[in-house]
C-alpha cells in the first residue's frame, strides 16, 4: 500500500502531539508507542491505558429476520444473547477458514452492533452484503466513530471521571447513552486480559474524549503494547494467528463455535471434530536465552524435524521471556513437548505449554 493510501484516524494529529511514534498498520497510520512498549504494557497490567481503536469497523444490522440471518453467518449462537449483551464470534468461508473474528452486540430484537477488524472492513461488508436477505438492513458506520479501548485495573475510576453518574455494563455488555452532548457506546470488552471497556464516540468529538480519558488517569498506549498484552493471554490476531486456511478448531477456538446450528463452514468443523484437526495453534515459551521470537521463525523438534512457523512472537514484559504461537501437526503439539525456535539460524530451546502464557 502506497503512502498516499494510508488512512489516518481522527486522532492522528493528537497522537503526534502526545509524542507517539507512528507506523503503518492494516492500512492505517497508527501509534506503535509513546513512552515505550514495556512502560505502556506495565501501565495496562497495573493501572490503566488507552488505545486508539478507531481503525476498527462498526456495522449496524437490523430489521425482521436479522437474528436468523446473522446466526447463519457467524459461528457463535445469537440466541444465547439478551438485550445489551455481546459475544465473540467468527465469520467463516465455505472451507471453514476464518474470514474475520468479531464481537456482535444485541441492542434489541433483530438489532445488532458489530465490531470488526480494521483490515477486514470492506471484505466483511461485501461478504455479509452478498449473503443478506431482503428486508434486513446492514449499514457500515465505521467512518462515523472514534474508538478507544480503555484497559487496566483502574478502568472503572477512569470511566467515572469521563462520564460521572453512568454505570459501566457487566462483562460483555453494551450500553448506549448520552454524555456531554454526545451519543456514545461503551462495551465491557477488550483485548488485553485486563478489566476494561471499549468506547465509541462521534468521530468529530474523538479528540475531546481522548483528552477526557487521559485527564481521568489513563496512559496513552500504542500497538506494540497491545500486541504483547494480547499475546500473553493467547488472544489470536486475525491475519496472523487466524486465516482463511485455518479453522477455529485448529486455532483452539471451538468454544465460540456452536456446531449444533447451521452456519457457513460448519460441515468442515463437524468433520474435524469427528475425525481430528490436522494442525493446532499451540503456545510456545522459551526455556533458554535468545533474541525475541518473531512472526515467521521456524519451530522444530530437537532432532530438527520441521513443525511449523511462528504466527506471533514477542518478548513478554510480564514474564521476561520469549513467547509465541504456531500451528503444528496436532499429533505433535502436546503440552510439554520440547521444541526449538530457530532465531538467526540458531536454535533457542522452548516448550509447548498450556494456554494462556499469563494465568490471570
Amino acid at each position: 500500500m502506497s503512502e498516499e493510501q494510508i488512512k489516518c484516524t481522527p486522532l492522528c494529529e493528537k497522537h503526534v502531539a502526545l509524542g507517539a511514534k507512528m507506523v503503518p498498520f492494516a492500512g492505517w497510520n497508527m501509534p506503535v508507542q509513546y513512552t515505550g512498549i514495556i512502560d505502556e504494557h506495565n501501565a495496562v497490567r497495573n493501572d490503566c491505558g488507552v488505545f486508539d481503536i478507531s481503525h476498527m469497523g462498526q456495522f449496524l444490522a437490523y430489521g425482521p429476520g436479522t437474528t436468523e440471518w446473522l446466526n447463519g453467518m457467524f459461528t457463535n449462537n445469537l440466541h444465547k444473547l439478551t438485550d445489551g449483551v455481546g459475544q465473540y464470534s467468527m465469520m467463516l468461508n465455505e472451507r471453514g477458514g476464518v474470514i474475520d473474528d468479531l464481537i456482535i452486540y444485541r441492542m434489541g430484537e433483530d438489532n445488532y452492533f458489530i465490531v470488526v477488524n480494521a483490515s477486514m472492513i470492506d471484505e466483511d461488508y461485501a461478504w455479509l452484503t452478498a449473503h443478506k436477505p431482503e428486508g434486513v438492513s446492514l449499514v457500515n458506520k465505521s467512518a462515523d466513530f472514534v474508538g478507544l479501548a480503555v484497559q487496566g485495573p483502574n478502568c472503572e475510576k477512569v470511566f467515572a471521571g469521563m462520564c460521572p453518574g453512568i454505570v459501566l455494563p457487566e462483562r460483555n455488555g453494551i450500553l448506549k447513552f448520552s454524555c456531554d452532548g454526545d451519543e456514545l457506546y461503551v462495551c465491557r470488552t477488550g483485548y488485553t486480559g485486563e478489566n476494561g471497556f471499549e468506547f465509541f464516540c462521534p468521530a468529530a468529538e474523538g479528540v475531546k474524549w481522548l483528552e477526557k480519558v487521559i485527564a481521568s488517569g489513563a496512559k496513552p498506549c500504542g500497538l506494540g503494547a497491545r500486541d504483547s498484552l494480547r499475546l500473553e493471554m493467547c488472544y489470536s490476531l486475525n491475519g496472523s494467528d487466524l486465516s482463511p486456511e485455518k479453522t477455529p478448531l485448529e486455532a483452539g477456538l471451538s468454544w465460540c463455535c456452536d456446531l449444533t446450528k447451521d452456519f457457513i463452514g460448519v460441515e468442515v468443523l463437524r468433520k474435524q471434530k469427528a475425525e481430528g484437526r490436522p494442525t493446532a495453534l499451540v503456545a510456545i515459551e522459551y526455556t533458554g536465552k535468545g533474541a525475541p521470537p518473531r512472526h515467521g521463525y521456524e519451530v522444530q523438534l530437537p532432532d530438527g524435524t520441521h513443525l511449523g512457523e511462528l504466527c506471533s512472537g514477542v518478548l513478554s514484559p510480564t514474564l521476561g521471556k520469549g513467547i509465541g504461537m504456531a500451528y503444528v501437526p496436532a499429533a505433535l503439539g502436546k503440552i510439554g513437548t520440547e521444541v526449538n525456535v530457530i532465531v538467526r539460524n540458531k536454535p533457542v530451546p522452548a516448550v509447548i505449554i498450556k494456554k494462556p502464557f499469563l494465568k490471570k
